[in-house]
């Protein structure tokens, strides 16, 4: 039997392959170190059999994405004056291959799909934590917490928290009915408990200031692009004031104190003011592509020590900037950020410019909620990653040009024809 290509190329027709592709992309990210290369095989061969399908459509234009590959080829340089060379270019090979993936991906995956992929992916993710997690002993903050089937309860957090935000963009943002509908339902109340067992505070807070935003985005997304813009702009204005304003009244403690975390953020800022005295010693190029975390080396070996990480793996400074600063230097700060911030500032214009553009403000909404999470979280920094993928494929979006030829979805929703 034949498979029309469309089926697996094709963002139009491939929604059963690409559906599948995702979520199991999810799992394997979820879980490659318990299922080891073989998870790492399976997930580039779920993107790369496109190139093979029709490499014109899979990887287009690449000069187009230079922006987006500066960081990725930093990372590959940096790997020449790394101390640990082997590890540096080992990894810098395999984050170049991930982002190639994720722009595949992006190429011939449609942001619904995507949506429901990641719904199905972060559900299978969940009930296996679910089903074969386990408990562990923080001996920072003296808690018991679930951790499911990972080595973290941030890790959890972080999946939980993608599956109540795809799960609830699924009604505010897609306004889609029918068996999606009520699957996302159910995925969203499966992500809100493995949230709150997890008790990861960074994921509950980012998550619920998202998800705030989709909601009041809503009734403004029904004016006209001009006002919405004025509109956006005023509450942008207020919304920092107000922020600041909480700063200075001692809000974050308050908020923190929900969550029984204190003003250090549980040895978080020790680790920063660490960070930063690392970075001082080699600001512009840094030490090193994944050359910091290395077993043997002293400071890395003293502040596991400081953190109770037996493992000698696994760690980061908590904070993507520094984290960054310290790997690559302020070049390399520089080049993430941009790809950060034109993935925000970028889907925020698309958002407000086009009449109910669901893509463009899912897009949006998810470069916020990693945005938020880069300051006490590394998710976009390592290969195989949930994070890194999305944040890739949000930014290989802002590169396709768009048709003006508007296709009806289910619920009358467009759709754009990939160039």
């Amino acid at each position: 039997m034949r498979i029309a290509r469309s089926a697996l190329i094709d963002p139009a027709h491939n929604e059963v392959y690409g559906v599948a592709a995702v979520a199991l992309s999810f799992f394997m990210f979820a879980y490659s170190s318990r299922f080891g290369p073989i998870s790492i095989l399976v997930y580039y061969s779920l993107w790369f059999v496109l190139v093979l399908a029709d490499y014109r459509q899979a990887l287009g234009n690449y000069l187009k994405y230079l922006w987006i590959f500066g960081f990725t080829l930093f990372c590959f340089i940096s790997a020449f004056w790394s101390p640990a060379f082997g590890i540096s270019l080992r990894t810098a090979i395999q984050y170049l291959t991930h982002v190639v993936c994720a722009l595949i991906a992006m190429r011939t995956i449609s942001v619904l799909t995507l949506t429901r992929g990641a719904i199905l992916g972060t559900a299978i993710v969940l009930v296996y934590s679910i089903l074969f997690g386990t408990y562990l002993y923080d001996a920072i903050d003296g808690s018991y917490s679930f951790v499911g089937a990972f080595s973290s309860k941030n890790q959890l957090g972080f999946y939980a928290s993608l599956g109540l935000f795809f799960a609830a963009s699924y009604l505010l943002i897609w306004r889609q009915k029918g068996l999606w509908l009520m699957a996302s339902g159910g995925v969203g109340l499966l992500s809100a408990y493995c949230l709150l067992a997890s008790q990861s505070a960074t994921s509950a807070i980012t998550t619920a200031g998202v998800l705030a935003l989709c909601a009041g985005y809503m009734p403004v997304a029904h004016l006209s692009p001009n006002h919405r813009k004025l509109l956006v702009a005023g509450l942008v204005v207020i919304g920092v004031v107000a922020i600041i304003g909480a700063l200075q009244i001692g809000a974050v403690d308050a908020v923190l104190g929900i969550f029984g975390k204190d003003s250090t953020l549980t040895g978080r800022t020790y680790l920063w003011q660490q960070g930063i005295e690392a970075v001082r010693e080699r600001p512009v190029l840094g030490i090193g592509y994944q050359g910091y975390w290395v077993a043997g080396f002293a400071d890395a070996e003293r502040l596991w020590d400081d953190f109770f990480i037996t493992g000698r793996s696994g760690f980061h400074f908590h904070n993507t900037f520094i984290e960054v600063a310290v790997e690559t230097g302020l070049i390399g700060l520089a080049l993430l950020c941009l790809i950060m911030l034109t993935n925000v500032f970028g889907h925020l214009s698309a958002m407000l410019s086009r009449n109910r553009d669901p893509a463009s403000t899912l897009l949006c909404a998810l470069s916020i909620l990693l945005l938020m999470r880069a300051f006490v979280e590394v998710d976009v920094l390592f290969p195989y990653q949930i994070g890194s993928f999305l944040m890739f494929y949000a930014a290989g979006r802002l590169t396709l040009r768009r048709a003006h030829t508007p296709f009806a979805y289910p619920a009358g929703g467009r759709r754009t024809i990939i160039a």
